[in-house]
């Protein structure tokens, strides 16, 4: 990554209403810069429509986003493509594109305007490559790679844009064991701050900072994921029961669900 500050990324009362209703409501929360920060919680519960929001591809109806005191409307698309990036659950090009094609539209948002402007980017897209562990992927077409590869690729691209910020939208989902960890692993060490959407509970305890946890439009919980990650949460938010300890070996919280207890705390609606 460029050497640059570390983006200071906050989201002020925002509220998101589409279709007439509201998906998101009263969101307050401030990403620390330099942590890797996980958003948890059930489906529909609002965590890709924050991180939408949080990238700038939608705007509040109401509230305000900012990215180190300025608002992320007011700046030019291009100045918020260099500094914030955003990794889909599925990308999609009806191009025919290699898999370094891919990659190098990371560098899009850096390269001059000026015709005959020389563009000295190949260093990045290798190095890019080579941390996303695609580089063996380069010259494949896009509509040959699998879900996982193409994922991975995604990372790829994201990581040549130099982001201040790295929004990421359930990364792991087409990825096998082995590239999960691998993914997140790259993901916490290359990102200045990364902000991801993740249903893995056990992924999220190993590699966040902190959580969020999101439950019907609202953040119910905010803090270190030791503190955040409990059993009582995990009842109350997704009605199982399941056992939260530190595991002895890994040092890190591991989540055992109870057979059995799946909905039997699950509170009327």
């Amino acid at each position: 990554m460029s050497e640059r500050t570390m983006g200071s990324l906050t989201a002020q009362g925002v509220t998101w209403i589409a279709g007439g209703t509201t998906i998101l409501d009263g969101i307050d929360v401030t990403f620390k810069p330099g942590l890797f920060t996980g958003i948890i919680g059930p489906n529909g519960s609002g965590k890709t429509s924050l991180l939408h929001l949080l990238a700038g591809v939608n705007q509040p109806s109401s509230g305000l986003v900012t990215l180190d005191g300025e608002a992320l409307t007011s700046l030019r698309s291009r100045e918020r493509a260099r500094r914030v990036a955003l990794l889909e659950q599925h990308a999609e090009t009806g191009l025919d594109l290699t898999a370094r094609d891919v990659v190098e539209l990371g560098r899009i948002p850096h390269r001059s305007r000026w015709p005959g402007a020389v563009h000295d980017d190949a260093e990045t897209i290798e190095r890019a490559m080579h941390r996303g562990r695609v580089t063996a992927l380069g010259d494949r077409r896009w509509a040959t790679l699998s879900g996982g590869e193409r994922q991975r690729v995604q990372l790829a691209r994201a990581l040549a844009q130099e982001p201040e910020v790295l929004l990421l939208d359930e990364p792991t989902n087409h990825l096998d064991l082995g590239h999960q960890i691998a993914f997140l692993r790259t993901v916490r060490e290359t990102a200045p701050t990364a902000i991801a959407a993740l249903h893995d509970l056990d992924l999220a305890a190993a590699y966040c900072d902190e959580l969020i946890v999101m439950q019907g439009g609202h953040i119910v919980a905010h803090g270190a994921t030791d503190d955040v990650l409990t059993a009582e949460l995990i009842r109350d938010v997704y009605g199982v029961e399941a056992v939260v300890e530190t595991h002895p070996v890994a040092q890190r919280r591991t989540i055992v669900w109870v057979a059995g207890g799946e909905h039997a705390c699950r509170r009327p609606s």
